[in-house]
């Protein structure tokens, strides 16, 4: 069944991705995949073109520095979509500047997203930009592999309706998984198998977890395992520990920690904006909403600032407190040491922060979940998979490691060595169709494989001259960074915020600055969000017949709960602006 594969490298995936074709790009764990994508970002960055980096969950987003899927397409948590929802989102200013302006789309860690929801993202695509090709003739490049965690789905009638998509995406049940959904053959992804090995440094490790891979797992294979079992009073210290289940993680971390002498300091998670935004921002935090730490804590890094040292699954221990600002002063396993002040995670609804919360970019690391492991790279672990529950759990876990010295074992069950059947034979057929693909662009003759790159770069609205390209590069930086700069060198916002702050009103500002009002407002949006100014600053310039109505305003955006405008809007028919009722938004 599983012959040989000619592979393919990173550097050919690359020039396939390049082109502008639709991609999957899968491989085993430490394959190379994230590496190979960030690669092609770089590349579309330096010709000044934006690629929409999104991921399955709010974990694997904070990976990549992107946001989620769900997010970026404005499904949200839905579960399916009809005429009169997709409508909405189809006439959605936001969704309307984010998605028509994107030429790239990247999904990572597509294993974890069900085909209803790749389905009601390609909907969306098409509808908002007004194009029937799949995803609205974006490039849609898919990133994962489908051996490791699958979709969190439950499998009753709302699960089967999702999959069906009644009424609008597919008209003929699909399966589990994303490359199940009829968006998925339509866009008819050319599939990029990378087989280079980047994280393990250990062949016979690497067989063994190939024959988890393959489903050959067998008695010669468990008895190499066994070599690696422990007892739990001799895991090594310092090591993390991987568990199937949040309890058992929170039972470690919490009886570790009270071993510790010493005073505990502890940091509260601090949130702004609708309850259902910051609720899925916290839920794909690692950071807890509560952390507390001590001297010698063990600790992992949640977020990625490379500037400052740490990436997300950075190791290192707490060595003290700043007398100055109170943060955690860390040691990292590399021997860097960084004081680590607070950092936010938000979510940008055209160009303005909507929510964020904000917390320590730490958690304790003596244990984790291996939901939480997915992505990340270790030295050693202690894992107890004797609770596995799901396929592809054991094998995300045992593939964290670098080297099979550095795994050590409390137990297993059957599962913990097995993938979804499902999967084994998809495989196959992606390995086969990664061949072909790699023998077809062989043929392609190296110059008019670079004028495909060419023509590509420049239908996205890249230049290939570097002096525009370093130009193009800084204003797609200002904009992201949401400073964009007036001809005085000052960012837009600042100037709003000067006027503001001499307590002239909103339509006044509007008028001095030749901007609409609405842009105005904007900005007021980010400067709150950034605590540029207060609650107390927003309830001076709210109109008094705003004001009077506010009760009523405030029980309505509680009522709908996702902080959206439009649903106020037509309630109150009109009564009260889009900017009224953005004011409004700011105070909740």
């Amino acid at each position: 069944m599983f012959g040989i594969i000619i592979p393919m490298t990173q550097k050919e995936a690359l020039s396939i991705l390049k082109t502008g074709a639709n991609v999957f790009l899968t491989g085993e764990p430490g394959s190379g995949k994230t590496h190979t994508i960030n690669e092609y970002v770089a590349y579309l960055r330096e010709r000044g073109i934006e690629p929409a980096v999104t991921a399955s969950t709010g974990i694997a987003a904070t990976h990549i520095g992107g946001m989620t899927i769900h997010s970026w397409s404005g499904i949200g948590i839905k579960t399916s979509l009809d005429a009169y929802e997709l409508d909405k989102l189809g006439s959605s200013e936001y969704l309307a500047k984010r998605i028509g302006r994107a030429k790239i789309l990247i999904i990572d860690e597509v294993s974890m997203l069900s085909a209803g929801t790749l389905s009601m993202v390609d909907a969306v695509c098409r509808e908002v930009r007004r194009n029937p090709e799949p995803f609205g003739g974006l490039q849609a490049i898919f990133v994962g592999d489908f051996f490791q965690l699958p979709p969190i789905v439950r499998m009753n009638t709302e699960a089967r309706e999702e999959y069906s998509q009644v009424k609008l995406i597919e008209s003929a049940p699909v399966g589990r998984f994303a490359c199940d959904a009829l968006s998925w053959a339509k866009a008819k992804p050319v599939v990029c198998y990378l087989t280079e090995q980047h994280r393990q440094d250990d062949s016979d490790f690497l067989t063994l977890l190939s024959s988890v891979r393959k489903n050959t797992f067998g008695e010669n294979h468990l008895r190499h395992i066994e070599k690696r079992k422990i007892k739990h009073s001799d895991a090594p210290d310092n090591v993390p520990k991987l568990f199937s289940h949040n309890i058992d993680v929170d039972r470690v971390n919490d009886a570790t920690l009270a071993k510790i002498p010493g005073e505990s300091k502890t940091f509260e998670m601090s949130s702004r904006g609708p309850a259902n935004l910051t609720t899925a921002l916290r839920k794909g935090c690692l950071s807890p909403q509560t952390l507390t730490l001590k001297i010698g804590a063990s600790v992992m890094f949640t977020k990625n600032n490379p500037r400052e040292g740490f990436v997300n699954g950075t190791l290192g221990t707490v060595v003290g407190f700043s007398r100055a600002t109170g943060s955690p002063i860390v040691k990292t396993r590399g021997g860097r040491t960084v004081e680590v002040s607070p950092l936010d995670w938000t979510v940008e609804e055209g160009g303005v922060i909507r929510a964020k919360i904000t917390q320590i970019p730490l958690r304790l690391a003596w244990a984790i979940t291996v939901h939480k492991s997915q992505g990340m790279s270790l030295e050693a672990a202690v894992m107890d998979l004797s609770e596995v529950f799901e396929f592809g759990q054991g094998y995300v876990a045992l593939s964290r490691v670098r080297r099979f010295s550095g795994l050590y074992l409390l137990g297993w069950n059957a599962r913990a060595f097995q993938v979804h059947p499902e999967i084994l034979a998809k495989d196959e057929s992606f390995r086969q169709a990664s061949e072909e693909a790699g023998m077809g662009f062989a043929k392609i003759a190296p110059g008019e494989l670079a004028k495909m790159h060419e023509n590509f770069a420049v239908a996205c609205g890249g230049s290939l001259k570097k002096g525009a390209e370093k130009k193009r590069a800084k204003e797609n930086k200002e904009k992201k960074s949401g400073s964009p700069r007036t001809k005085t060198g000052v960012s837009t916002y600042e100037e709003t915020l000067a006027l503001f702050k001499l307590g002239i009103g909103v339509s006044e500002i509007a008028g001095k600055r030749g901007l609409a009002v609405t842009t105005i407002v904007s900005h007021l949006e980010k400067l709150y969000m950034g605590d540029k100014i207060l609650k107390k600053d927003i309830e001076k310039i709210i109109p008094a017949r705003v004001r009077a109505g506010m009760p009523e305003i405030e029980k309505e955006f509680k009522k709908n709960g996702d902080g959206k405008l439009l649903p106020i809007f037509e309630k109150f028919g009109g009564k009260y602006s889009y900017e009224d009722l953005r004011l409004v938004r700011m105070l909740l």
